[in-house]
């Protein structure tokens, strides 16, 4: 797998010197002797190109090797460090696990992969899990290997790098606070010189697995035009769908598991949980209860992201009056979002700031909100733009965009001066998403207003030359909305 191979040597030239652990992830429990659904950590997941239900308690670990000697990248450069992929492989048939084991046996979950078929898929060497202690714990100590854990995606794993750290009289947490004086540790910082202070500890892994994401590969970006294309998809399944929608008691529940069912079918599930808002429940940001009805002449907000099997997920909105054409009033709020989010698509082009692009929405919607009196008295837009004023965000809370990628909010763990200050760069795939929210309890506007809420949400990638709409096939004009559920609904 060149690509992965190429974002593991982006990883190994950030840390040179440190042992770098990044877990799968184990099973969890649901309920008693229930397992949710196994979906590995997104670090391992972006590091192994491994996506599947397979490799529960499984570890890449990237060890130091001296430096320009490593497993190359997809151009042939050697890197500064070896990959080992620790896993549980296949149990013989004879082997007691096979019968009786509910967890992990084969007679109740199916077969792994060998380990030779772990290295023959990913180009890694495969080890078994066993293994991982002792490789773990070789050269750790005050004046060798620095070892580091991505945490949050194992606890065992995060418990046995501390046991290691411990026996070898290694504290972390102190070195962090009085910063890091050994040599290869130096060589480590020096890597990572881009950090906010001089210490390289576990939070300078997490750092760098999410900020490797920032700008995406060429495959990635391809399964980022297939998780919008299948997304699209259910989209229009679900405007077929909103006649049962309207006759049904859960209405919105008609919405989501039509998505969400097309979402399993034509890929591996949604990406995040399916908000179905109809009416007034379209104010309420995350309103993924979804056990509301749906009203003909109301709105519905269906925010949605079919994650394909290899991980990566869409995250669309569209607001669509469920009787096919919007009213007056909807269609003037309507108009205002997208006007919003057109200003945030000219911002968002190379060598412009990612805060750039929310800011440019928000001198929309603060003139709109001004052109109708909404704003307090004696407050102009002007006013409402400044770091004082704000008076405009009553009614538009949230940002106006994230990263996007294998995590619906990816790179999250990435620093302010990378994420919210950084530049724009070709590669990068965010989400535009303004929007207009008035409760139906909101007094401080006209009743026509009350109960509407509208957000249109894209997913961006930029370019060389400016930006592509990756989910320009879902209509977003609200004439051309019109037109397009008339067509699918006969």
């Amino acid at each position: 797998m060149p690509f992965t191979a190429s974002r593991r040597a982006a990883l190994s030239a950030r840390l040179p010197g440190a042992r770098l652990v990044i877990p799968a992830g184990s099973l969890r429990t649901r309920s008693n002797d229930t397992d949710y659904r196994f979906r590995p950590h997104t670090a391992f997941a972006h590091l192994t190109g491994l996506g599947t239900d397979q490799e529960p308690d499984a570890v890449l670990v990237l060890h130091p090797v001296e430096e320009g000697t490593g497993d190359p990248d997809a151009d042939g450069t050697p890197s500064n460090h070896h990959a080992v992929l620790y896993v549980r492989p296949l149990a013989p048939r004879d082997n007691d696990e096979f019968f009786s084991d509910s967890r992990y046996g084969e007679f109740w979950v199916g077969a792994r992969p060998t380990l030779a078929d772990v290295g023959t898929l990913t180009g890694i060497e495969a080890r078994h899990v066993e293994e991982l202690k002792n490789a773990l714990a070789k050269d750790v100590g005050a004046d060798g290997v620095l070892l580091l854990v991505v945490t949050g995606a194992d606890e065992a794993v995060e418990t046995l790098v501390d046991a290691i750290r411990a026996e070898a009289g290694l504290d972390l947490a102190e070195r962090a606070e009085a910063g890091v004086t050994e040599a290869t540790e130096t060589e480590v910082t020096a890597a990572s010189s881009d950090s906010s202070d001089d210490t390289v500890n576990d939070a300078s892994l997490v750092e760098a697995v999410s900020e490797i994401r920032l700008v995406k590969d060429a495959l990635e970006i391809e399964h980022m035009r297939e998780a919008v294309a299948r997304t699209i998809e259910g989209f229009e399944a679900v405007v077929r769908a909103l006649p049962q929608a309207v006759a049904h008691r859960r209405g919105e529940r008609v919405i989501e598991t039509t998505f969400d069912a097309h979402a399993r079918l034509e890929g591996n599930a949604v990406g995040y949980e399916t908000i179905a808002a109809a009416g007034d429940h379209a104010t309420t940001l995350h309103w993924i209860r979804n056990d509301g009805e749906v009203r003909e002449g109301d709105l519905v907000l269906l925010d949605g992201g079919v994650e394909v099997d290899a991980l990566y997920t869409a995250d669309v909105t569209r607001t669509l009056p469920v009787s096919g054409e919007f009213s007056d009033v909807q269609r003037r709020i309507y108009q205002a979002v997208l006007d919003a989010a057109d200003a945030a698509f000219e911002a968002a082009v190379p060598g412009a700031r990612f805060r750039d692009v929310h800011a440019a929405a928000m001198v929309v919607i603060a003139q709109r909100l001004q052109e109708w009196g909404l704003l307090p008295d004696g407050v102009t837009a002007q006013v409402a733009l400044t770091p004082d004023g704000q008076q405009h965000r009553r009614w538009m809370v949230h940002g106006t965009s994230h990263h996007l990628g294998m995590d619906v909010h990816d790179c999250a763990q990435a620093r302010r001066d990378l994420y919210l200050d950084g530049v724009l760069t070709p590669g990068m795939v965010f989400t535009i998403e303004p929007g207009l929210y008035f409760k139906a309890d909101d007094l401080a506007v006209p009743e026509e207003y009350r109960g509407i809420g509208v957000r249109i949400e894209d997913d961006v990638l930029v370019t060389e030359s400016g930006n592509e709409n990756l989910s320009a096939g879902l209509p977003r004009r609200p004439e051309d909305v019109e037109a397009w559920m008339a067509g699918l609904r006969g």
